[in-house]
This record gives structure tokens, C-alpha cells and sequence, in this order.
């Protein structure tokens, strides 16, 4: 399934977010960053892509770590996962966070986290004196787990 998504290159030098295989779920991120950028251990570093998006509306944008720059390098967004609203028309950036125990070094150009666009539901919440009771009931983290 496909979604049309306009992209504003806000930047000449910015790239369009690009699928790595056409089964890809996330096309990836390209910092735009004019130079390398280095990032200490514990610090979180704001990464520019020089893009903005239109994503439809019922659609999320989630930005996720790229796994071989998470693994090998020990660079991932520090919010985890990035939640780009449809309604929202800014510059799309990414925060950086080394969680190696070295310097880590970002270079133009470089895929840096990847795009997910997705459906979404809104709830409608609304108060109640009960809910239904089901196997697990309030256990909490962990309680689905056997040792």
C-alpha cells in the first residue's frame, strides 16, 4: 500500500527520505548538516534534514533508530521514537543521542534514523466506574513473563 507524501527540500543540498529495498517499512533520513558533526558520549545532538512534510491526515510519521547506526556505532533518537503529526509542517529533525562511550562522528549526507508512515486511530476516552476484567487484569511490567 501506498500514501502519497509531499516533501519540502528546504535545502537545496537536502535529500528525499529513500526506501533501502522495496520491501523497506522505513525510508531512511539523511542529516544535512554542512560538516561532520561529533556527538560525546552522553550527549544529545539536534540533527537537521533540511526537509518538511505533508503527512495526510490519519497518518502518523514515527521517526526510529536505524538499527545498524543504533548497533554498530550506538547512535539512536534519545526520544526513542519520533512522533511527526499530521498536521505539523516544520523542518523534520532528529535528536541524536550516543549512547556509545566514544565519540561518535555525523557526516552530511549520512542515513541517520528512518520514516515510518503509518495509520493511526483516535479514541475517544471516556470515564468508567469498571472495566472488563481479562486473564491478566492490573499485572503490571513483567507480569505476562514466566522465569
Amino acid at each position: 500500500m501506498t500514501a502519497p507524501v509531499s516533501v519540502k527540500l528546504l535545502d537545496p543540498r537536502a535529500k528525499l527520505p529513500a526506501y533501502g529495498s522495496p520491501d523497506a517499512a522505513g525510508a531512511d533520513l539523511y542529516a544535512l548538516t554542512g560538516g561532520p558533526v561529533t556527538i560525546a558520549p552522553g550527549q544529545t545532538v539536534l540533527i537537521h534534514t533540511g526537509i518538511a512534510l505533508a503527512i495526510p491526515q490519519g497518518y502518523v510519521g514515527l521517526v526510529y533508530a536505524r538499527s545498524g547506526l543504533a548497533t554498530k556505532e550506538g547512535l539512536a533518537p534519545a526520544n526513542k521514537v519520533g512522533v511527526i503529526d499530521a498536521d505539523y509542517r516544520g523542518e523534520l529533525m532528529v535528536s541524536l543521542y550516543n549512547q556509545s562511550k566514544a565519540n561518535r562522528i555525523v557526516e552530511d549526507g549520512e542515513r541517520i534514523a528512518q520514516l515510518v508512515i503509518a495509520p493511526y486511530l483516535t479514541a475517544q476516552f471516556q470515564p468508567a466506574e469498571e472495566l472488563e476484567n481479562t486473564q491478566r487484569g492490573s499485572g503490571g511490567f513483567g507480569s505476562t513473563g514466566s522465569r
